[in-house]
């Protein structure tokens, strides 16, 4: 049986610096969808033209730069993270190339073969973040678990995380005793039959 082997992992884009190729739907599409779970993220969109949308959300996030342009290597620089999202696939083609070469994480929009990571479905409450992996397989499926998970999370499980977080600071204890006591008082968000 086919197994998901992704590694989740939560990146600060704000302290990262990430370039998308490309300036159409698919481009707001990605550069939206960063914005959501990282409004003060560090993203250089290059395109030879924009979106409307894309030029609207570059002016309401003062992190967002916008240069007319076509691709250049040069514009791989001082990057960690890419995402090529142009409608040639020559172009994207050869940013995932030359990123490779560099050791950058890329993404190909729609081309899993050329991604090194993808942009799963993220419900967000508060401090609680979970991220939504299909492998690829089907961003639909993705969809339909965020918006379960959004509907069974309760609102006030922000609340819950800072209450836990003070309390964690009060214990006393190495560091086992301390999971051990966090580890009884979480117990009860299990669902138990």
């Amino acid at each position: 049986m086919e197994q998901n082997e992704l590694y989740p992992i939560f990146l600060k884009l704000h302290n990262l610096n990430v370039l998308i190729v490309g300036g159409g739907n698919v481009g707001l599409e990605k550069l939206s969808f960063l914005l959501k779970s990282s409004p003060n993220a560090n993203v250089e969109v290059v395109a030879a033209d924009f979106h409307l949308e894309i030029k609207v959300l570059a002016e309401n996030h003062p992190s967002i730069k916008l240069t007319e342009a076509k691709f250049k290597k040069k514009m791989l620089k001082k990057r960690h993270m890419v995402i090529a999202c142009t409608d040639d696939l020559e172009v994207n083609k050869r940013v995932y190339d030359l990123s490779r070469k560099r050791y950058l994480i890329c993404n190909i929009a729609d081309t899993p073969d050329l991604c090194d990571y993808y942009l799963g479905g993220i419900v967000t409450k508060g401090n609680v973040k979970i991220a939504i992996s299909t492998n690829g397989k089907s961003p639909t499926t993705a969809k339909r678990l965020r918006e379960f998970f959004e509907d069974v999370i309760p609102e006030d499980i922000n609340k819950m995380v800072e209450n836990l977080n003070e309390y964690r600071k009060t214990l006393k204890g190495d560091f086992e005793d301390k999971v051990k006591k966090m580890n009884e008082i979480t117990d009860s968000l299990k669902n138990k039959e």
